[in-house]
């Protein structure tokens, strides 16, 4: 942990939104400030995660995604695909909420980048899709030792609005929409595998974050907090997060992954019909 670390319903929402909370709130971290200054823009084209040294193979696809249904207009080529996506991801929303949260730019490939990066240790500044929460860490005295302030947890407020009114069915189906850009995206990486395998992947890995009780001792380094309980420092960027967030919050994310996983893998999610 670090000290960087980290109104309309939502009618239907961005897929793995979930997910994006979780990036735009852990990335903010002590490697926050060394990262945007040495890392390049971020161009709208093929783009390496900032550990792909990983190559998912897939020879045998896990979870299949049948055709979309709805539209059947021929999407644009990802490098041009930004305007749509916007579009598309704007007119599913009610509020501003999402807009104010998004980085309107190759907003595909950094979805997928970070994604993929969600199970490592690290995740470069120029492939995070969301706006990273303002402020930092707040960390008080409990007994000599340094926990997390409860007040941190405000920072985190219109993460957790977006994600508490994700629309999962509504998500996994403009997923299905647009799937040939996520999957373009993931080969881009230099991955031979199919993304939509890598995702399952992801959220099973973050559902399976431990849910420690209690407030966790943080020691202070150079730069920033970590974690004393080493077995929770060593954790991946995603776990780590998932139990930053304190039990309530965790939960609530948890509860939108496992019904967005259930929708995506769902024989409807993969058939023509959407709600």
């Amino acid at each position: 942990m670090s000290s960087q670390s980290s109104g309309s319903k939502w009618v239907a929402g961005l897929l793995i939104v979930a997910i994006l909370v979780v990036v735009g709130i852990f990335i903010y971290r002590e490697k926050q400030a060394r990262d945007a200054i040495t890392a390049p823009a971020f161009s709208n084209g093929p783009v390496a995660s900032a550990t792909s040294t990983t190559v998912h193979d897939a020879p045998l696809v896990q979870h299949p995604i049948g055709p979309a249904g709805g539209s059947t207009a021929a999407l644009p080529p990802l490098d041009q695909s930004d305007d749509d996506v916007l579009a598309g991801l704007m007119a599913l929303t009610s509020d501003g909420a999402l807009k104010s949260l998004l980085r309107p730019e190759a907003i595909i490939s950094r979805m997928v980048s970070t994604i993929d990066a969600l199970p490592k240790q690290s995740v470069g500044m120029n492939v995070v899709p969301l706006r990273t929460p303002t402020g930092r860490l707040q960390v008080v005295s409990d007994d000599g030792n340094f926990v997390a302030s409860k007040k941190n947890i405000d920072r985190y407020a219109t993460y957790m609005y977006v994600a508490d009114r994700m629309n999962t069915k509504a998500a996994a189906t403009w997923y299905k929409r647009n799937y040939p850009l996520f999957q373009q995206a993931y080969r881009d990486l230099g991955t031979n595998g199919y993304f939509n395998d890598r995702l399952i992947e992801v959220i099973d890995h973050l559902l399976a974050a431990p849910e420690p009780k209690g407030n966790q001792q943080l020691l202070p380094e150079k730069v920033g907090y970590v974690y004393a309980n080493q077995s929770l420092e060593q954790l991946s960027v995603g776990q780590k997060f998932m139990i930053r967030l304190g039990p309530e919050n965790e939960a609530t994310l948890k509860a939108k992954l496992r019904a967005l996983r259930e929708e995506i893998v769902s024989e409807k999610a993969a058939g023509s019909d959407a709600d």
